[in-house]
């Protein structure tokens, strides 16, 4: 008996120091500030999920199996995401194959312990009958988790470049106008205006031109490397200014004017499917709202009288 006491001690003990070192290692992880860093030497914080950074070490792990070729278009294609999204030097192609193979093994098997503890203290629970569909979807859920966040950020960071271009067009068409050359005014407008998704860019576009590579290239790099439509309109044209010999300004206010159309009509498109939104929400709640008002004055004089 006293053995069995002596193991069962020993077991408690090696279970509490395992949950307070995982613990401990999320509290460190959660404590982390994540940094990429920008053309001109600065660093800017980029937040990466929680369980990411828990689970990014172990990535390395992975790298023999997602680096076979038919992981290939996978790999490219985050790269090119996570590029465009701002992650770069921050988060690789690979790594992001890796954690979407480890993410659901190890939150899906904590997920499905989580539904074996459920249904082994409520036997008769909504979980314990439909366990195998829980776990299936609790899987599937975390192996598109990276997928969602990606596109997600992406969209922000594509939103965030829509919302600046028209106006950092603009002061650019101003500075060109009055007499500054097109470099002379992209510098300018860097230094001058705060730190964004575009800016960052730019950044970058003139520190490429400034060790040597040329601007039409420069140019054509940022528009791959964003891969927005808008800003990919801009650079095209002017890389066609460029080659034909044509002023800048004129074409800057042009693509200006253009963009900001373009924004305008996706605002009245927005507005236009606003209430159709609203109509599933609104049917939803509108009967359950009338009934509780209809019902509570006669619900309270009822309770009033059996009181």
């Amino acid at each position: 008996m006293r053995l069995i006491a002596i193991i069962e001690l020993c077991a408690i003990a090696s279970w509490s120091l395992c949950v307070t070192g995982i613990a401990w290692y999320c509290m460190n992880v959660a404590g982390q500030i994540t940094y990429v860093t920008l053309a001109d030497g600065r660093q800017q914080e980029r937040s990466l999920p929680l369980i990411f950074r828990l689970l990014l070490p172990f990535a390395p792990n992975l790298h023999s199996f997602v680096m076979r070729p038919l992981f290939q278009k996978t790999r490219d294609q985050a790269d090119k995401q996570l590029v465009s999204a701002g992650f770069e030097g921050l988060l690789s192609g690979r790594e992001f194959v890796a954690i979407k193979i480890v993410l659901p093994i190890v939150c899906g098997t904590l997920w499905i312990v989580t539904l074996k503890l459920i249904a082994t203290m409520l036997p008769g629970s909504f979980v314990a009958e439909n366990q195998l569909f829980l776990a299936v979807l609790g899987v599937g859920f975390f192996y598109i988790h990276p997928v969602i966040w990606l596109r997600r950020s992406l969209k922000r960071r594509h939103r965030q470049i829509q919302r600046a271009l028209p106006f950092v067009l603009d002061l650019l068409t101003l500075s060109v106008e009055a007499g500054m050359d097109f470099m002379s005014a992209l510098q300018r407008n860097c230094q001058r205006r705060r730190l964004d998704p575009l800016n960052e860019e730019l950044i970058r576009m003139t520190r490429e031109i400034q060790v040597g590579i040329p601007r039409r290239k420069a140019l054509k790099n940022m528009a791959e490397r964003v891969n927005l439509p808008e800003l990919r309109s801009v650079t095209h044209a002017l890389i066609q200014a460029d080659e034909l010999g044509v002023g800048i300004g004129p074409i800057l206010r042009i693509q200006s004017d253009q963009i900001r159309t373009r924004r305008f009509e996706r605002a009245e498109k927005l507005a236009n499917e606003a209430p159709v939104k609203m109509l599933g929400p609104l049917m939803l709640f509108i009967f359950p709202a009338v009934f509780i008002i209809l019902l509570a004055p006669i619900l309270r004089e009822t309770l009033t009288h059996l009181l």
